[in-house]
């Protein structure tokens, strides 16, 4: 790869990106948190809306309450599925039990608006495996206080949430204080083997009867109702008429038993949850009763090769590319120069080097909770920063060891030829330095795309939405389909590199010209 076309190349990389993720105003954007119920909830929505003639795009499993949200007050998405309680403790910090319309009332100075409840209470709870219920007669969660030795594994949404464990313990007065955080559907298949005993569960999970888990009665009320409904942009009724229309007449229409079943078709009958939505969509329409029951076509767990190459991996891998390279052309464009600036002066850039690699050991995750409240959007962008500044290192660490170990006598001949700095650079230390540059480029290139795979944890899509769909619902399956074809992309892009290292070595030059 010629010095001379790396602008052009990363010019047209950052052009292809930003085409790839332009919003479009037409298009409907329906939410969803990171899990099965939410989920499902979310594709009933875009397909309803999809019924009525508007382009609506899922954008799902975006994270926890704090993500989502804060996606809709940035506009990056238009409405999601939320619940009352959540609603009033959560986003408004208001004490539990309030109406939805004063709910709606708090909301609308903010140009939000919450609606359309959809007919069930989904209330947390803490499960115990049912034989250690019975054997140590647990009943009520004032029942826990006998048993301070009980293993906890506790999703991480709920252990931080005011109305989650911290509430719960001091209401209480629970004597268990060192619960582990699980996420919410592998807890499941640890009670189950006997890892932990107690967990927090919601009230329409599916795998509560399968798992054998006894629900604990919440004997002081202290759990507020959650019950479901939209939470939206103001202007979506407006934006969206003929689609909201048909929203609205959801109300009322999904009781608990329902959902139940619901999320039982993706749980326990390992369907695919856009297909269970669209069953669900589909009985509507036609007045039937819909349930999560699979179909004589569509029962049964797919293979996992028709997971890895279902319709949407051709849009996924493009989204992955399109992250992947433009975070690395953005930290070309900074990274060469900074470490030439560092191998011109040694003393400032031993600082540079080890800012670099302090920003390497951030966890991914932590960083980009940071940059989401740095920059106030979730997304490809948070998303694009965060492996920018990650394929730093590679580039910047060397760029500097390949400039700084360039004989003196090179720079001494070019002085003597009459070569201002910027010419000597450009036409003898570039030159010469490339094949280790290209070194660090390659290594870049490979961690962003391993690494884009989390970016799916605030909504930046790539193949890493597999992945986390996978773990919300449990599903091996879509985790092999998201991470197998993630390593081979690694693998693609390394031996791309590496024929772009062998066509430009500097025999290859020799034997050419």
């Amino acid at each position: 790869m010629p010095i001379n076309r790396l602008p052009a190349i990363v010019v047209l990389i950052l052009v292809f990106a930003a085409q790839a993720m332009a919003d479009d105003a037409r298009t409907l954007r329906v939410g969803s948190k990171r899990f099965t119920e939410s989920y499902v909830l979310g594709e009933i929505l875009a397909e309803t809306a999809r019924r009525a003639g508007v382009v609506a795009e899922h954008r799902a499993g975006l994270g926890n309450t704090a993500i989502v949200h804060a996606a809709l007050v940035s506009g990056a998405v238009d409405v999601y599925p939320e619940y009352t309680g959540t609603i009033a403790r959560e986003i408004l910090k208001l004490d539990a039990g309030v109406p939805l319309d004063a709910l709606a009332a708090r909301l609308a100075p903010l140009g939000l608006g919450a609606s359309v409840p959809l007919g069930f209470n989904n209330t947390y709870a803490i499960g115990v495996r049912a034989a250690l219920a019975e054997e140590r007669g647990l009943r009520t969660i004032s029942d826990l206080v006998r048993a301070p030795d009980l293993r906890f594994g506790l999703s991480q949404e709920f252990l931080a949430r005011a109305d989650g464990w911290p509430g719960v313990r001091d209401a209480y007065r629970l004597p268990q204080t060192n619960p582990r955080g699980l996420d919410h559907g592998l807890a499941y298949e640890a009670l189950g083997a006997g890892r932990i005993d107690a967990m927090d569960v919601y009230s329409t999970d599916a795998k509560i009867r399968r798992h054998g888990v006894r629900v604990l009665e919440d004997d002081r009320r202290w759990f507020p109702r959650y019950d479901a409904v939209l939470l939206y942009r103001a202007d979506v009724p407006v934006r969206f008429p003929a689609a909201w229309a048909r929203i609205a007449a959801l109300e009322g229409r999904i009781d608990a038993e329902r959902m139940i079943a619901l999320n039982a078709g993706v749980e326990l009958d390992a369907r695919p949850y856009a297909e269970v939505a669209r069953a669900f969509v589909e009985a509507q329409a036609s007045g039937q009763s819909a349930t999560g029951a699979p179909t004589a076509s569509t029962a049964g767990r797919a293979s996992v090769w028709s997971a890895i190459v279902a319709p949407d991996l051709a849009r996924l891998t493009l989204e992955h590319l399109a992250l992947a390279f433009a975070s690395l052309a953005i930290a070309m464009v900074v990274g060469i120069p900074l470490g030439i600036f560092a191998s011109r002066h040694r003393a400032i850039g031993e600082g540079v080097l080890a800012l670099v690699g302090v920003i390497q050991t951030i966890p991914a995750l932590a960083l980009l909770a940071l940059l989401i409240a740095a920059m106030d959007m979730i997304g490809f962008w948070p998303a694009l920063v965060a492996l920018a500044l990650y394929a730093l290192l590679p580039i910047v660490r060397n760029t500097h060891t390949a400039i700084s170990g360039l004989a003196g006598g090179l720079r001494q001949a070019a002085l003597a030829m009459g070569f201002r700095p910027l010419q000597r650079l450009r036409y003898i230390e570039l030159p010469l330095a490339w094949p280790t540059i290209l070194a660090g480029i390659k290594t870049a290139a490979v961690i962003n795309v391993g690494t884009a795979t989390i970016a799916a944890f605030v909504g930046a899509g790539g193949l890493g939405d597999r992945i986390v769909q996978g773990l919300a619902v449990n599903d091996t399956r879509l985790l092999v389909a998201g991470a197998v074809p993630a390593a081979v992309l690694a693998l693609v892009v390394q031996w791309a590199f590496d024929l772009i290292e062998w066509r430009s070595a500097p025999w290859r030059r020799v034997v050419r010209g």
